[in-house]
């Protein structure tokens, strides 16, 4: 049994006067995670619940030993965190469980900046418990077309990703995203189909990847120092992948919606992004993130 990290607030843990108990989440429970996202309607692959379950800590609330509801947390070094993945069975809705979980997942985070992308019927209850909107997600979808190259300035180009690249990319995103994610982004490379660097003079400057995820393949993350230079990383991924199913997830603030809409990745949600705690820092000359891996791990 691959159990993560336990939780303090669970030690001796009893059921609930409800008979729901919480426990930390194995890798047993994945085919019942699995389940409960599908009925949601979520996209999520088995594989995409293992890929991200690796490097998180996660709860389930079960009862009689039937599984109904799910929430995760990551850990990205001693002072951040994400949650996602925050699920409850819609018959056990309005019951306080997601309140339960919630409350046990922020155990032992107090000192942490924690990030979560809510949905709208989940953002009263992150409210309750301290966050604060700081922006919002636009999710994009749809079968991507032959996309246009952008052209880029002279002494900048893209490239496929080198073999011994990963440190300097795992720098990239820690700017960009605000907390350190070395072991993710060496993951994902990994298990991304393509990964196309933004380079000047020989220099990283940005990066983006096309993995499968879901109901095909997602763009992201997506790092770069300005629109016109992410549009060249989501044009040239996006043609890679032309006809087929495409999503990625951006920041609302990119300006990149009318352009995807253009190339026929539509918008269909618009998760608000939320932080407990000191908000994200940047380096002055950082880069920014366009687009996030998942809604999950930010």
């Amino acid at each position: 049994m691959h159990l993560k990290s336990p939780f303090s607030a669970l030690e001796n843990a009893a059921p609930a006067d409800d008979g729901v108990l919480l426990r930390p989440m194995t890798e047993a429970d994945l085919p019942s995670a699995h389940a409960l996202s599908a009925e949601l309607r979520w996209p999520h692959r088995p594989t995409d619940w293992e890929q991200v379950f690796a490097h998180s800590e996660g709860l389930v609330a079960e009862r009689d030993g039937q599984i109904l509801a799910t929430a995760q947390r990551w850990r990205w070094g001693p002072a951040h965190a994400t949650i996602g993945l925050v699920i409850v069975t819609p018959a056990c809705q309005g019951r306080r469980i997601g309140h339960r979980l919630m409350t046990t997942l922020l155990g032992g985070l107090e000192d942490c900046t924690v990030l979560l992308h809510a949905t709208a019927e989940g953002r009263g209850l992150y409210e309750r418990l301290g966050f604060v909107r700081t922006g919002e997600v636009r999710q994009h979808q749809g079968v991507a077309q032959p996309t246009p190259l952008i052209a880029l300035p002279s002494g900048w180009r893209l490239r496929p990703a080198g073999q011994n690249e990963a440190a300097a990319l795992q720098q990239l995103d820690t700017d960009a995203r605000g907390m350190p994610r070395p072991a993710l982004i060496e993951d994902l490379l990994a298990q991304a189909d393509a990964c196309v660097v933004l380079d000047h003079d020989g220099t990283q400057q940005g990066f983006a990847m096309l993995r499968r995820f879901g109901r095909g393949h997602a763009i992201g993350p997506v790092v770069a120092p300005d629109a016109e230079s992410a549009k060249a990383l989501i044009a040239h991924l996006a043609g890679m992948n032309a006809g087929h199913f495409t999503r990625i997830d951006i920041d609302f603030d990119s300006g990149l919606a009318e352009w995807l809409e253009s190339i026929g990745l539509l918008r269909v949600d618009a998760p608000t992004t939320m932080v407990r705690g000191t908000p994200l820092q940047h380096p002055a000359d950082a880069p920014k993130l366009f687009a996030i891996v998942t809604q999950a791990v930010g």
